[in-house]
């Protein structure tokens, strides 16, 4: 039987250890196209598409809601079809929380993490408000409106032209039912800080210059708290600096992925 989601798994299956990363809201798998390429010589590097996301089922109806600990249960499932028995998890935003929702249901597979422009703390009473809100808003007008008012949030305003492009085209992509009900998920998340002090693993812990979403002071503190993390500021980034600064993204991860391979 095929993995429930949908997935890019390459490179070399018997190398170092796996990478596996887990795109953010509302994106796909494809959001990861620059690491894919960079380092999959080198190791099995497996990207999914999420519940409700690129290619994997969508919930059905319109009052579905999955929270981080669905797409937790999804990843370890994978990772079970997959065969993968312990890999260095990565998320950025909704994906990262999700791999600290990873790493507080099955730490003992996860040899290493990397938190990239990504919050622990839980939703406040307001933003629970506001994600449930733009849950309705986008079940009723579609992706387009959104997509084009945080395009430039997402990626910084100078961003390449491609790039944004192919940012704004996820967007659109997605499912308005899947993006719905992640958006109620994320408003029901719990605070992981607590979490973050207790992880043995090595943690990266990136972030861009200009993200308005996790801003610095956010990647800082999560820095602060985990015990042996490493921050990573990328210049001339805002909330995708995997997309927006691949070589600075992908040269700080190799750094990361070398120490943890020694």
């Amino acid at each position: 039987m095929p993995p429930f989601l949908a997935c890019e798994d390459t490179g070399n299956p018997t190398g170092a250890l796996p990478l596996v990363l887990v795109h953010g809201h509302p994106f796909d798998q494809s959001m990861w196209a620059p690491q894919l390429a960079a380092f999959s010589a080198g190791r099995r590097v497996i990207a999914p598409d999420l519940r409700g996301y690129g290619a994997s089922p969508v919930p059905d109806g319109t009052d579905a809601v999955t929270p981080l600990s669905v797409f937790a249960d999804d990843i370890a499932a994978l990772l079970d079809d997959l065969g993968v028995e312990r890999c260095v998890l990565g998320g950025l935003s909704m994906g990262g929380q999700i791999v600290m929702e990873c790493c507080a249901r099955f730490p003992d597979r996860i040899a290493g993490l990397v938190l990239a422009d990504t919050s622990p703390t839980a939703e406040t009473d307001a933003g629970r408000e506001a994600r449930n809100a733009m849950a309705d808003r986008l079940l009723r007008e579609g992706m387009g409106g959104y997509a084009d008012e945080v395009l430039y949030k997402m990626v910084a305003p100078y961003a390449d032209p491609e790039v944004a492009a192919h940012v704004h085209r996820m967007m659109t992509a997605t499912d308005p039912r899947g993006a719905a009900a992640a958006l109620r998920g994320r408003a029901l998340r719990p605070d992981y800080r607590d979490l973050l002090t207790r992880l043995p693993v090595p943690a990266l812990v990136v972030v861009g210059t200009d993200d308005e979403f996790t801003p610095v002071p956010d990647a800082e503190a999560m820095h602060a708290a985990l015990p042996s993390s490493t921050l990573e500021v990328i210049e001339g980034a805002a909330h995708l600096p995997n997309l927006e600064r691949p070589r600075a993204f992908n040269a700080a991860l190799e750094r990361f992925l070398a120490t943890l391979d020694a």
